[in-house]
């Protein structure tokens, strides 16, 4: 059976602005912490200008710029029950003429809450979003707090790919007359596409891009444009999946997991007309932020998807066809990875939630 590589860990002593030293395939690399005791962090962007803001689940959100931080001021209501609160955050490809920003987060709604996306404009100071708009919620909402997925990613033609989970509802996955359950695109004014897959067909929602899905937490497009996403299985069956549009990912009619109570789940792990995952983990890693990497400061990953381990604490990187998991970055930061982005400079940004920190990794001199 293939074991995958495991880094070692040489510590030096978490300090502000300096923490351990990493051996890794590419070499050593510098793990330093850009920001500590934060409360739930969920997600974090980069500005094109190396300041940053970071989402905390419980409604706060956060501006950095040189250690300085700021509590930004004008965010949407949310409902911080559960897995719900204040989401993702993604910075816009023109962030530098608009200064806009997407935000997802459980908004309320009749009967509890849905998952919802927000664009707003952050301010030149950086205490303020101002002209926020919502431009899509899930229908219909739900009383539970489990399963809100929460990845918004900008394609290369301004559309936005929102991961949606399946609420706790499990025949939600298959119903596309509601939007448990999917992956959904929409213009960045919250307008369908012309060219979604099931624009023109009856009692689906046309936001649906693809479904099937249980909770994807983690998103990203790959070198060539193509969309990833990182989600949570039950029991086992973990996913990653390459999304294609009109697409039927099988939860919960066909999973590599089990129930929590041992028992088997829908009709086994495969059924023609459903995609087959590009890579499953049994046992769950509990899988959160995905990025694939662009090679910028260590050629060597190229194109290769990292994945934060909720459950095991670490950050896997897989690579080749087909894909598994190669590597293992593990140290004391990578404790609960929740997130994972890749700056402007090519350096790895994570969150660890239960260290309450931000780090930022780069080659070690």
């Amino acid at each position: 059976m293939f074991k995958p590589f495991v880094i070692l860990v040489l510590s030096f002593g978490p300090i502000m602005g300096w923490a351990d030293v990493i051996d890794t395939t590419a070499g050593p690399v510098r793990i330093t912490q850009m920001a500590k005791g934060l409360d739930e962090p969920w997600a974090i962007g980069i500005l094109p200008d190396g300041s940053y803001v970071i989402t905390e689940r419980d409604g706060e959100f956060l501006f950095v710029d040189d250690g300085d931080v700021k509590r930004v001021r004008g965010l949407p209501k949310v409902v911080a029950n559960g897995q719900g609160g204040l989401l993702d955050v993604t910075i816009a490809r023109n962030f530098s003429q608009t200064r806009e920003l997407f935000l997802t987060f459980s908004k309320p709604q009749k009967g509890g809450a849905g998952t919802a996306v927000a664009v707003a404009r952050l301010s030149e100071s950086g205490d303020r979003l101002t002209n926020l708009r919502v431009i899509f919620e899930a229908d219909p909402g739900g009383s539970g707090g489990r399963h809100f997925g929460s990845r918004v990613v900008e394609a290369s033609d301004g559309t936005l790919f929102v991961t949606i989970g399946d609420r706790g509802d499990r025949p939600n996955a298959q119903d596309r007359s509601n939007h448990m359950g999917t992956v959904i695109r929409i213009n960045r004014d919250g307008s369908i596409p012309s060219d979604n897959p099931f624009n023109n067909e009856a009692d689906v929602r046309p936001e649906i891009w693809s479904f099937g899905h249980r909770n994807p937490q983690g998103a990203d497009l790959d070198l060539q444009g193509r969309l990833w996403v990182s989600e949570h299985g039950a029991k086992g069956g973990d996913e990653i999946n390459l999304i294609r549009p009109g697409a039927n990912y099988g939860w919960p009619v066909i999973s590599y997991g089990v129930h929590y109570s041992g028992h088997k789940i829908g009709e086994g792990t495969s059924k023609a007309g459903m995609e087959q995952p590009e890579h499953y983990w049994d046992p769950s890693i509990a899988p959160s932020g995905l990025v694939v990497y662009s090679g910028k400061l260590w050629p060597a990953w190229k194109g290769d998807p990292f994945v934060g381990s909720l459950k095991f604490d670490y950050i896997a990187r897989l690579s080749g066809a087909p894909l598994r998991e190669v590597e293992q970055i593990k140290g004391p930061e990578t404790e609960r990875v929740r997130d994972i982005v890749e700056a402007p400079d090519g350096s790895i940004w994570f969150i660890s939630v239960g260290n309450g920190a931000v780090y930022r990794m780069t080659p070690s001199p």
